[in-house]
């Protein structure tokens, strides 16, 4: 774990123009469990926000060349750590980092081992049993990465194949809902990261690896030969990200829905979005994803709201 000091220059007072309609739903997290834990008293008591992050989930949250969290989640994060800092009054607040994979990150928030996870986690109903989320800060499909010389181009060409997704994920159980492990006779490994699974491809292991399309634009872009390799597949579900924090804290929750909402009408979201997705990447050797912003996420935007499908 390292700590730094968040110095934002503050935050932008919030303006209402939709989004007090948008964000209404905070107001019911108030009938949650009277014995939550107050998590701004604990970060004004230790003046120190406590932030989990994952180590390959490009270009949401990974390591740069200095081993330092960085990615799109991480950014979003930081910008709630100093709206924080600012409803605390705080002169200085830290910044205490924790790794964790897609097997643990559930149960460090849930446990209070940290305040916000900043990667690529999905909201849906089986998590919100453990922990809240805020709005969605991406929406994505789950689809394959497939070696191109395979001809895999879709779901029945896995019969009788080996396909591989990162355990703790939402992949394997999209398929088996499917009925697609089933019907085609598919073996089902698990790697214990994104980088573990898809080496798993490019040393012939596996026939397919499994997971939601933008962390696979990322492996292919950082393929020694990227060529090699296609993400095909029709999408399976859509997959709305966002930030993960501790349940059953009304106040806490609404500052960060606040300032989420506010990044998103102020428009600093777009410029985000175009620093990670469409923008060369220092911390990647100047590499470019170039991946368009999609109509569902695009089109979410408009209605700020933690409210997603199941």
């Amino acid at each position: 774990m390292d700590i730094r000091e968040c110095s934002g220059s503050g935050v932008t007072a919030w303006r209402k123009n939709g989004l007090g309609v948008a964000l209404i739903f905070s107001l019911g997290l108030s009938a949650m469990t009277a014995h939550a834990e107050d998590v701004l008293a604990r970060i004004r008591d230790s003046k120190t926000i406590t932030i989990a992050y994952r180590e390959a989930s490009f270009p949401f949250s990974f390591l740069d060349q200095d081993k330092k969290p960085v990615g799109y989640a991480i950014d979003l994060c930081l910008k709630i750590a100093d709206a924080v800092k600012q409803q605390l009054k705080l002169p200085q607040l830290n910044i205490a980092y924790v790794p964790v994979t897609s097997s643990n990150r559930i149960d460090v928030i849930s446990g209070g081992k940290a305040d916000l996870e900043c990667g690529s986690t999905t909201n849906n109903a089986e998590r919100r049993k453990k922990v809240d989320f805020t709005i969605a800060h991406f929406m994505a499909s789950s689809r394959m990465i497939v070696r191109v010389d395979d001809k895999i181009k879709n779901w029945p060409d896995l019969r009788d194949k080996r396909v591989v997704t990162t355990k703790g994920t939402t992949s394997v159980k999209s398929l088996e809902d499917r009925g697609q492990v089933r019907s085609l006779n598919m073996t089902v490994l698990e790697g214990h990261d994104h980088n573990e699974s898809f080496k798993m491809v490019e040393d012939k292991k596996a026939d397919a690896f499994v997971m939601d399309d933008v962390l696979l634009y990322g492996l292919k872009a950082t393929a020694k030969d990227p060529a090699a390799y296609a993400i095909v597949g029709d999408p399976l579900t859509t997959e709305p990200y966002a930030i993960m924090l501790p349940k059953g804290d009304p106040a806490y929750k609404a500052l960060v829905d606040r300032e989420m909402g506010r990044i998103i009408h102020d428009g600093e979201i777009y410029k985000l979005y175009s620093k990670w997705f469409l923008s060369a990447i220092p911390a990647k050797n100047n590499l470019t994803l170039n991946m368009p912003m999609g109509y569902l996420f695009r089109e979410s935007l408009r209605f700020p709201s933690d409210h997603v499908g199941n």
